[in-house]
């Protein structure tokens, strides 16, 4: 039988997810991370992506918007931005904010800031992906 630890996913305004899980996979500065218990002690930042919830009885998705984690061997910690489940996404306003991302990298003039087109698209991906997966 798997170890379970505690996982804790909040924002500025809730609390979105508080539960066990055996495993939660994300996206973080360095890459996509698996998290076991027992894990070594480590705080790093967190990427537009999906959070995978490994628990008892199976795989729950959720979407985050930049944050930290902060992972102990026992319990581990995101504190995201934005963080919502997938059935809360607007599908149609992410596609519409993909699409913006996109015409803006590829109509790049001085006047953008390349990066900040380019978390939009990630983050609008990953929501789409989310839903996705429903």
């Amino acid at each position: 039988m798997a170890d379970f630890f505690n996982v804790k996913i909040v924002t500025p305004d809730r609390v979105l997810y508080e539960g066990q899980a055996n495993m939660i996979e994300m996206n973080t500065a360095d890459g996509e991370i698996g998290v076991y218990a027992k894990h070594i002690p480590l705080t790093t930042t967190l990427e537009p992506g999906i959070v995978t919830i490994h628990e008892e009885e199976g795989a729950r998705f959720a979407v985050v918007h930049s944050g930290f984690v902060v992972i102990m061997p026992d319990e581990v910690t995101l504190m995201a931005e934005i963080a919502e489940w997938p059935d809360e996404i607007d599908v149609e306003r992410a596609r519409a904010a993909e699409d913006r991302a996109r015409k803006r990298l590829t109509e790049s003039s001085g006047d953008i800031d390349t990066v900040r087109a380019e978390l939009a698209l990630r983050r609008a991906l990953a929501r789409i992906e989310a839903t996705e997966r429903l």
